[in-house]
């Protein structure tokens, strides 16, 4: 379950960093908060125009750390939070969540759809 002050975090710009880790060592990519969607499931659904070393590394293993924040929303100690959320993903290139994604976005090429395991508030 995505807890509410994630949801809100999201509805902010900000930052949005996507590692995993492939044969050679750990890669990071990033994307913006705004970019991603939550389906009603509770996955999160990211456009995906380059990431080619992240999809090799997914196909690769499958397990994600994504970080989000936001200085406008309320963290636990003042202004500002994040998040940590581990997951599984995968890249879409068809079906309904990718042409979602692609009429919002018309240079994705795919969609990294995130299965959240855990998203732990860090701020």
């Amino acid at each position: 379950m995505i807890p509410e002050k994630l949801l809100e975090v999201l509805k902010h710009d900000g930052v949005v960093a996507i590692a995993t880790l492939g044969q050679d060592g750990p890669h990071m990519v990033n994307t913006w908060n705004s970019y991603i969607k939550v389906t009603d499931d509770g996955r999160l659904l990211i456009p995906v125009g380059y990431m080619h070393r992240t999809e090799a590394n997914i196909a690769y293993n499958n397990n994600v750390l994504i970080t989000a924040g936001s200085s406008k929303v309320a963290g636990k100690l003042g202004p500002g939070t994040g998040f940590l959320i581990k997951g599984t993903a995968a890249f879409i290139t068809s079906g309904p969540d990718f042409d979602g994604l692609k009429a919002r976005f018309p240079w994705a090429r795919a969609v990294l759809g995130v299965t959240v395991a855990s998203a732990e508030q860090t701020l």
